[in-house]
C-alpha cells in the first residue's frame, strides 16, 4: 500500500462535503470518482469539476465515505467489500468516529478503514453549496483504531493535506468528547434559546440585535442531520449536558435568592471559556475592541469603509453587519485590536463616517 496520495479517490456521496472533497482534490491534481444514489447529485457534482462517475472498471486507490451519519457504518462496510482484494484505503468525513467503528466490529478487513473529519462546513447542504476552499486551513481530524494500518493512516493524512487542511490526530473516543464539547451541545444550546424566539410576541422580536444573532446562528441548520449527528454521539454529549444541567440549577438557584456573587463567578467563567478558544493562526487569543460605524445601505459602501479603515492602518480581525429594523442604515462591527481602536475611530471620524463610541 502506497503512503502517497496518487488517486484515484473515490467519492461515496456528493453532497456538500463529498463534493467540497471532490473539487479541493481536482483543484489538486487528483483524479476522482464519483457515486450517490442521487444521478442528479453526481451529474451536478460532475459539472461543477469535482469528478467524474465511477465506472465497474475504475479502481481507487482511497474511498471517502461522504454519506448522512445513520449510514455510515454500512456504507464504509460496503466500501471495504467493494475493494476487496486490494489495497485501497477507506476513510469517511462524518462528525462521530465511536459508533461506525462498533458497527464494523469483526470485519475482517477494517485495518482498511481509518475515520477522519474535517472540521468545515455550512448551514447550506448539497452539492451547489460546495467549494474548493472549504477545508483550506481547517483542521482535519485524523482518528486511527488500534488495528488500522499505518500506511492506510499516513494516506489519510495526505488526503487531508491535499484538501488544504491541517491534520489533527485524536483517537475515535477523544474525537467525540471533543466535537461534543465544541460542536454538538453548542449547536443543541443554540437551539433551545432559538426556540424560545419561534413563538414570541412580535414586539419582543423587535428588540432583536446582534447578540441574539451571533448566540442562535448554528440553531439553522438541518435538524435531521443533526438529530442524526447528535444521537450518533449521544453518550459525550449526554457527559456534557449533565453538567451544563448543573451549572444552570446553580443560576437559577442564584437568580432566586440573589446570590449575585456566584452568578458573577458563573459568567466570569463564561469570559474565560471565550478566551481559551484559540486565537487567530491558533495563537493565543489578543485584546480586542470593536468600532461601531453606521454604514448607508447602497452598493460600495462597504468597500469604501474597507479601503478607508486600509488607508488608516489598521488591520479588521472581523467584521459583523447588523441590520436594525429600525435603522435606515446597516450598523457595521469592525473587531480591531485594542491599541487601534482609538486611532480607527478618529480616522474613519475624520473621512465623515458616523461612528459609536
Amino acid at each position: 500500500m502506497s503512503e502517497v496520495l496518487t488517486g484515484p479517490v473515490e467519492v461515496v456521496g456528493t453532497g456538500l462535503l463529498g463534493t467540497s472533497v471532490g473539487l479541493a482534490l481536482a483543484r489538486a491534481g487528483v483524479e476522482v470518482l464519483l457515486t450517490d444514489v442521487s444521478s442528479e447529485h453526481v451529474r451536478t457534482a460532475s459539472g461543477l469539476g469535482a469528478g467524474r462517475p465511477r465506472t465497474a472498471e475504475d479502481r481507487p486507490q482511497l474511498v471517502v465515505v461522504a454519506v448522512p451519519p445513520d449510514l455510515l457504518g454500512a456504507v464504509i462496510s460496503d466500501a471495504l467489500e467493494a475493494t476487496a482484494g486490494t489495497d485501497a484505503v477507506v476513510t469517511d468525513v462524518g462528525s462521530v468516529k465511536t459508533r461506525p467503528l462498533v458497527e464494523l466490529t469483526g470485519h475482517p478487513e477494517v485495518d482498511r478503514y481509518v475515520g477522519g473529519h474535517p472540521m468545515a462546513g455550512s448551514e447550506r447542504s448539497g452539492p451547489l453549496a460546495a467549494s474548493a476552499a472549504l477545508f483550506d486551513g481547517r483542521p482535519w481530524a485524523i482518528s486511527p483504531h488500534t488495528d488500522a494500518r499505518p500506511d492506510a493512516v499516513a494516506l489519510v493524512t495526505a488526503l487531508a493535506e491535499r484538501c488544504g487542511a491541517v491534520p489533527v490526530v485524536l483517537e475515535p473516543g477523544e474525537h467525540d468528547r471533543a466535537v461534543a464539547r465544541i460542536s454538538h451541545v453548542p449547536h443543541l444550546m443554540a437551539a433551545l434559546v432559538a426556540g424560545r424566539l419561534a413563538d414570541a410576541p412580535g414586539d419582543h422580536l423587535a428588540l432583536s440585535g446582534q447578540g441574539v444573532r451571533d448566540v442562535t446562528r448554528v440553531a439553522g441548520g438541518d435538524p435531521t442531520l443533526y438529530g442524526q449527528i447528535v444521537s450518533a454521539n449521544a453518550g459525550a454529549v449526554l457527559d456534557l449536558l449533565a453538567e451544563v444541567r448543573a451549572r444552570l440549577e446553580e443560576v437559577i438557584g442564584a437568580l432566586a435568592v440573589g446570590d449575585r456573587e456566584v452568578l458573577e463567578a458563573l459568567l466570569a467563567e463564561g469570559v474565560a471559556g471565550t478566551r481559551a478558544i484559540p486565537g487567530k493562526h491558533g495563537g493565543p487569543v489578543r485584546p480586542t475592541r470593536t468600532v461601531f460605524v453606521s454604514v448607508p445601505d447602497h452598493p460600495g459602501e462597504l468597500a469604501r469603509l474597507f479601503a478607508d479603515a486600509g488607508e488608516a492602518g489598521v488591520n479588521i480581525e472581523d467584521v459583523r453587519i447588523d441590520h436594525d429594523p429600525g435603522r435606515p442604515v446597516g450598523l457595521v462591527e469592525l473587531v480591531v485590536a485594542e491599541t487601534s481602536a482609538d486611532h480607527l475611530l478618529g480616522s474613519l471620524e475624520s473621512r465623515g463616517w458616523v461612528t459609536h463610541r
